[in-house]
């Protein structure tokens, strides 16, 4: 179909005013959907190409911020679709080339002038050593896939439904399913409380782990407790504390927990990892601990692409820091012969690979298994995780 010039410079009226009223204090799809509300009149196609062309122009990073939001936007569109009504009416030349792959159209855009590779992920110096640079780079470009994780008794009545309610599915691995971004599963009332929406890495993260009934854990940085809920579906009958700094995550946890009809019994606790924790923890030590860490996200941002432009690269070492803090605290309450669990959604080896280093250095832990998950690869997030083990002799201070 041929592209309607009002139609769309409508669109680009509507693209403007959201950019303009964004103020890089919040996550972008928070603020859309409060965008949305207050801007009722806009139909659900006028909302859907708003976060279309919104999460393009985010994608460029920090390329080309010397144009015009006009011209960087068609070279997003151009970049990012292969069907874009932006791109024929202000470049129509280019059409013939926007089903290209990526890589074809990063180097025709060369030969137009452009160089977007340069400054379209500005940290890459600071990545992991065994991350693909280049794929890596690229892969924020594309729009990442939806991925539910779905219980074995749950998965007859998911995929009716999912298959009834005409919602593209393809098993993964496991219990993973891989769906297309943007899918409504929050329409299908059937199927609530028996899929976790969780990344195909992120299901990934714990594989290899033995899990004994009985063992004591504690998930140390627990948030909303997807990692939680994913050992509890590995393997209910294990001893189970979760920790948080926020009281009202903690709160999530329990609705979120009741949603997935969790009957097992679950402790909690209120944790600052920064701070001496001992009169709250009654002496108690632990088989396993898992440390889901506070991190940059960087291996998560082919979802939140606005993260492209607004993250300080200052902070990666602000994360490191807390890193620390937070295992040395925990490490003190592994049992000889323990395991740690270290995961991040970061690819950067100030988090990953340096870290794990300190606690082999300081602690004397023994990496058993782990790395970078590679997602870029597959349309889902990167992650770092790593199983490493206490010896035997008494921990030092």
């Amino acid at each position: 179909m041929e592209a309607n010039p009002r139609r769309v410079e409508q669109q680009l009226r509507n693209f403007q005013r959201a950019l303009d009223a964004y103020n890089n204090t919040e996550p972008f799809a928070r603020f859309l959907t409060k965008f949305f509300k207050e801007n009722k009149q806009m139909g659900s196609s006028d909302r859907r190409m708003i976060s279309r062309l919104c999460y393009n122009i985010f994608r460029l990073g920090r390329s080309l911020q010397d144009l015009p939001t006009v011209d960087r936007l068609v070279i997003a569109e151009f970049l990012c679709e292969t069907q874009s009504a932006v791109v024929e009416c202000y470049k129509p030349d280019w059409i013939s080339n926007i089903s290209a792959s990526i890589a074809e159209k990063i180097f025709f855009l060369d030969t137009q002038g452009y160089d977007v590779r340069n400054r379209l992920f500005p940290f890459a110096s600071r990545l992991s050593p065994t991350i693909d640079t280049e794929q890596f780079v690229l892969s924020h470009l594309i729009q990442p896939d939806l991925f539910i994780r779905v219980p074995n008794n749950n998965k007859v009545v998911v995929e009716r439904e999912l298959v009834e309610h005409g919602v593209a599915f393809a098993p993964v691995f496991g219990n993973a399913y891989r769906l297309e971004n943007g899918s409504k599963l929050q329409n299908i009332k059937k199927i609530e409380g028996l899929y976790e929406v969780q990344d195909l890495s992120s299901q990934q993260s714990l594989e290899g782990l033995s899990l004994t009934p009985g063992e004591k854990w504690w998930d140390a940085c627990a948030a909303s407790g997807g990692k939680s809920l994913l050992l509890l579906d590995r393997c209910p009958l294990i001893d189970l504390l979760v920790s948080d700094i926020r009281r009202s995550v903690l709160r999530n946890l329990d609705e979120r927990f009741d949603k997935a009809k969790i009957k097992t019994n679950y402790r909690k606790k209120v944790l600052d990892l920064t701070q001496d924790i001992d009169h709250l923890m009654n002496g108690e030590t632990f088989d396993a601990i898992l440390v889901d860490a506070p991190c940059s996200g960087s291996g998560t941002w082919g979802r939140t692409p606005e993260m492209l432009s607004q993250f300080d690269e200052e902070r990666i070492q602000t994360f490191a820091s807390l890193q620390r803090q937070i295992v040395d605290t925990v490490v003190r309450y592994l049992k000889p012969q323990g395991i740690l669990v270290y995961i991040t959604c970061s690819v950067f080896e100030a988090e990953n690979e340096q870290l794990v280093r300190y606690l082999e250095d300081k602690h004397a832990l023994v990496v058993e298994e782990g790395g970078i998950i590679k997602g870029y690869n597959r349309k889902s997030d990167s992650m770092f995780a790593v199983r490493l083990r206490k010896p035997t002799h008494i921990y030092r201070e």
